[in-house]
């Protein structure tokens, strides 16, 4: 489990860090199309994040689909932004 979580924490700071170049809020080490396209992936992926929530067994995982939802939603807005 601990490996699971230290995955998981690497993965959300790794997101972070993209956001923040895209944002301009520190310097660029990935060039705008990757880092456009690293976005596009997490979009996929909190879209099917969002798809196994609505089919999840509890109603305690099937709340997080609200969240997953919005987080695809603005990586759409922020994706579709023009520079």
């Amino acid at each position: 489990m601990y490996v699971f979580e230290s995955v998981s924490i690497l993965i959300n700071g790794f997101y972070i860090y993209v956001l923040l170049q895209k944002g301009d809020f520190i310097r660029r080490t990935f060039s705008k199309k990757a880092i456009s396209t690293i976005l596009w992936i997490f979009f996929a992926l909190f879209v099917l994040n969002t798809l196994g929530n609505l089919v999840a067994a509890t109603n305690f995982e099937k709340g997080f689909a609200v969240l997953t939802l919005v987080n695809a939603v603005l990586l759409w807005i922020i994706n579709r932004a023009r520079e």
